[in-house]
């Protein structure tokens, strides 16, 4: 049987959707969760959905005693790393607090996983550590070897604990790590049972329109028609977050077969416009999404996807669902859970 995975952050959006894949996979899976952002219920809806039972400790990872019997008491082999704040505007106006939670966070975890020898780390990492380093053009894909540049303090978060974990593998070669690079995830599990409840304000675009479809809000604004792209509005490289918790997955396993270090984009490479995205909700859903224009935004830039080539070449894995799947997973959820978990 293999080792127990301990996933932190595993009831969040796609922390909960990796549980899945590891659990579907024969995975033994303990998830660790201070429930900030997310909801008990997932436990059970994750449970249903795979018929597989599932570990659940309630807690922070900057619990250091909880973390050392978490890892002792279940025989963990290795983590997944997901726990941590991501809203970037929260984090500009609070960077005390994500310096905390993700920093400091991850560097006790880091230390208690050292100091009860286990040295297999999966990093939920961004593509926001590049930053708007160039400024892609329309057509421009982002490689790993591209500067990194963030300009968000929730970036900057993000490449700090990249740096702990590239310095650590230097220090102490026995270390396995995988670097995942998410560019934007979107859409639900197809069974309609878990997928993504902002608090608030939904940060990301997927979810905003669809809670104008679900008549939750009553229109989108679209900041900026005047990019440099077919239909002037930004470009951006969504992935459905099963196509993502299978990059995970993938990753485990790659790491298990050998020690090594490997820093990979999650994306599909293929750049859908704002207009796009609506257009494929409204044709999903069956109901018109109100919009309007409005100003840029700061900081955005006119297209940003991943070039997906190094993560097929060393995972073997590949983007499969397309924008279509992900409005239609997307809605299934929305559609039944108007009110998300609650």
């Amino acid at each position: 049987m293999p080792g127990t995975i301990l996933v932190t952050g595993g009831t969040g959006y796609i922390g909960a959707h990796t549980v899945v894949k590891l659990l579907d996979a024969g995975f033994p899976v303990v998830v660790l969760d201070n429930l900030c952002n997310s909801s008990r219920t997932v436990i059970d809806r994750i449970q249903k959905i795979t018929g597989k039972p599932l570990c659940f400790v309630e807690g922070d990872v900057r619990d250091r005693h909880l973390l050392q019997n978490t890892l002792q008491r279940h025989s963990v082999s290795a983590v997944i790393h997901f726990a941590g704040l991501k809203a970037v505007a929260e984090s500009e106006a609070e960077p005390l607090t994500y310096y905390d939670n993700n920093v400091s966070g991850s560097l006790i975890l880091f230390e208690e996983m050292a100091r009860a020898g286990i040295h297999t780390a999966v990093f939920s990492s961004s593509a926001t550590v590049y930053g708007e380093s160039g400024s892609a053009k329309y057509g421009e894909k982002y490689c790993e070897d591209r500067p990194l540049a963030p300009v968000s303090v929730y970036g900057k978060t993000k490449l700090m604990v990249e740096n702990i974990l590239r310095d650590l593998k230097k220090a102490q070669p026995q270390w396995r790590i995988a670097l995942l690079r998410y560019f934007n995830p979107a859409g639900a599990h197809h069974s309609g049972l878990i997928g993504e409840d902002p608090s608030g304000v939904p940060n990301n675009l997927m979810p905003f329109v669809a809670q104008v479809a679900v008549g939750k809000r009553e229109s989108l604004s679209v900041f900026g028609n005047d990019y440099p792209t077919p239909d002037g509005t930004g470009l951006r490289d969504y992935i459905h977050v099963e196509d993502l918790a299978s990059g995970h997955l993938a990753a485990l396993n790659v790491l298990n077969q050998k020690s090594s270090l490997i820093t990979l984009n999650l994306g599909t490479g293929r750049p859908v416009s704002v207009l796009e995205m609506i257009a494929a909700f409204e044709k999903a859903s069956g109901r018109k999404i109100p919009w309007q224009t409005a100003p840029r935004r700061a900081g955005d830039i006119a297209a940003c996807f991943a070039d997906p080539t190094r993560a097929q070449e060393i995972l073997g894995w590949k983007a499969t669902l397309d924008i279509d799947r992900m409005c239609q997973d997307a809605w299934r959820w929305q559609r039944n859970h108007p009110e998300g978990y609650c």
